[in-house]
């Protein structure tokens, strides 16, 4: 090869070179558009591995005809104690007390006919509230 094809081809490779070099010094930006996560589930674990939150979709079963998302929050002793789940017939939300206690939570149950919020004590005392019928004229 003669020496200004060999020059002209160092001079090309040089700012090849340069400009590949360039471009991993250049600030990194994030999407202008997020991307969808998509998937049939989501669960969130700990630095120790536990499930601490999930989301679902749990198939019809057990006297439901329809699906129904379900997101748990749950404690470092795996006790779900936030629950809230929407199906087409109906959706709620339940937040029980921590590991210690069985009979401390709230429940927020609405349907196609009715809402309710049952609440509970440690104690065994409990209070239903839900809408009165409207009095007839």
């Amino acid at each position: 090869m003669r020496p200004r094809t060999l020059a002209a081809l160092t001079v090309i490779n040089s700012v090849l070179l340069a400009v590949l070099l360039l471009q991993q010094f250049r600030p990194a930006f994030a999407d202008t558009r997020p991307q969808v996560l998509r998937g049939s589930g989501l669960q969130i674990v700990d630095a120790q591995g536990r499930v601490r939150a999930s989301i679902s979709v749990l198939e019809p079963g057990k006297g439901t005809d329809s699906e129904t998302v379900l997101l748990r929050l749950i404690t470092e002793r795996g006790r779900p104690t936030v629950k809230i789940a929407a199906s087409e017939p109906s959706s709620g939300m339940s937040v029980t007390g921590p590991t210690s206690t069985r009979s401390t939570f709230a429940i927020l149950n609405s349907g196609p006919k009715t809402t309710s919020l049952k609440l509970s004590n440690e104690d065994g005392q409990e209070r239903l509230v839900s809408p009165q019928p409207a009095a007839a004229n």
